[in-house]
């Protein structure tokens, strides 16, 4: 699953996603389901891509109420297609969520071990998303988002069995067009990224309190534990 993600610097991500008018926004090291997260559309009058800020856990648009009731933070690829939840929104309201690192937790005996797991360059990337509208007899529409989960990759694999789908940058504009309703074409893309472009490193405990949100949680807790896959050894060392 994904439960955690950082997203830094501004202007890195405006110039990665090509959003006009991408908002200032502070850095943030540890985003955690509830709060809200900007998150890429594409406006389906004017096919331009938006950012809007999305609530983290979907709320389906035929949900009898909001505020109670499961509100998945994350969506299996392998069942997107035939889940009530989900199966609307990804045919139709697909979106791309921008981040530069996430984190996963490690069994050890009887505690977890935080990673997290980032691209070697520290470029932004998006994770594969699905988004919905919520509309309550009075006041405004809720919009919601959950994050598309896939099989790890090989790196990822080492720390636990389920990863976010990280879109490729070259498939943005097909995962975000609604016009594209082709299942199978769409399900093609949320494949496990590619490990050799990817590094992760042990943390600390502070990013288990979303409370804490400054640099020490992305802070290494031990640099000499850093895994990067090998392709000479074809594993993670």
């Amino acid at each position: 699953m994904c439960g955690r993600f950082s997203l830094g610097a501004t202007i890195r991500v405006a110039q990665a996603f090509d959003v006009p008018g991408w908002p200032d926004m502070p850095p943030r090291y540890n985003i955690a389901p509830g709060q809200d997260i900007p998150a890429v559309i594409q406006n389906r009058e004017t096919a331009r891509r938006e950012v809007r800020a999305l609530r983290w856990g979907l709320v389906p648009f035929w949900a009898k109420d909001a505020s109670t009731g499961n509100r998945p933070i994350n969506a299996r690829a392998e069942t997107l297609a035939t889940k009530p939840a989900f199966r609307k929104s990804f045919r139709e309201r697909r979106c791309l969520v921008p981040a530069d690192g996430f984190y996963e937790w490690e069994r050890h005996g009887r505690g977890k071990q935080p990673w997290l797991i980032r691209m070697r360059d520290a470029r932004p990337f998006a994770f594969a998303g699905l988004w919905d509208r919520w509309q309550p007899a009075e006041g405004a529409p809720v919009e919601t988002v959950t994050i598309v989960t896939t099989a790890p990759n090989a790196l990822v694999s080492r720390i636990h069995d389920r990863m976010p789908a990280i879109m490729p940058s070259a498939e943005y504009g097909l995962w975000l067009d609604p016009a594209v309703q082709d299942v199978e074409r769409l399900q093609a893309l949320l494949r496990p990224y590619p490990e050799d472009e990817m590094l992760a490193y042990p943390v600390g405990t502070q990013v288990n309190n979303p409370a804490n949100d400054s640099p020490d949680v992305i802070a290494p807790l031990n640099p000499d534990r850093t895994l990067l896959f090998s392709t000479e050894s074809g594993g993670t060392n």
